[in-house]
């Protein structure tokens, strides 16, 4: 029940993004420190070639309660929660197109920074198949999920969705399962 759900929310977070991105703009540019209810979460644009991701140079990934998941979890600039995605493999994105649009990459411009219990050496970036640079910790390329509209929430995790499932990230930079 909680996977429908889950996925419905995607699917109208979907739809709203699509909305977005044809409302005839040729580019995009956003700051992580800013979001809008209707569009996916600050630099985080879906991978388009239009998009280009955070246009800040500071991005810092912190730890935050989550409602629902024990301890504490990674977030971003925003204070929203970032996931992982177990179908990527080896530091590659396997999330494009429809899934980059549900589970918008945290695309940066600018050299990341670990806030308080997080690991600097564990960020990295990766270069996504559309040029952009994709916030990576542990590894693991970092999303957001549409449906998480506020700082604390985390309506994405376990969710199987496009293939694999999606879990919040702790400190280590492991999934935090919580089934």
């Amino acid at each position: 029940m909680r996977n429908q759900i889950a996925i419905a929310i995607g699917a109208a977070g979907i739809g709203l993004v699509v909305a977005a991105c044809s409302s005839g703009s040729s580019t995009a540019s956003s700051s992580p420190a800013s979001s809008s209810a209707a569009a996916a979460p600050a630099a985080t644009q879906a991978s388009s070639p239009a998009a280009t991701g955070g246009a800040s140079s500071t991005v810092t990934v912190s730890l935050a309660t989550v409602s629902g998941i024990p301890g504490k979890a990674l977030v971003g600039s925003n204070g929203r929660t970032l996931y992982l995605f177990q179908a990527d493999k080896s530091g590659t994105s396997a999330c494009t197109g429809a899934c980059a649009a549900a589970w918008p990459p945290y695309t940066v411009t600018g050299t990341p920074q670990a806030g308080s219990g997080v690991n600097q050496a564990l960020l990295g970036m990766i270069t996504r198949s559309d040029g952009t640079m994709q916030l990576t910790y542990n590894g693991h390329p970092l999303y957001y999920f549409t449906a998480d509209t506020a700082g604390g929430t985390a309506h994405g995790q376990a969710v199987k969705a496009f293939g694999a499932e999606w879990y919040v990230v702790n400190a280590s930079g492991s999934k935090i399962d919580t089934s």
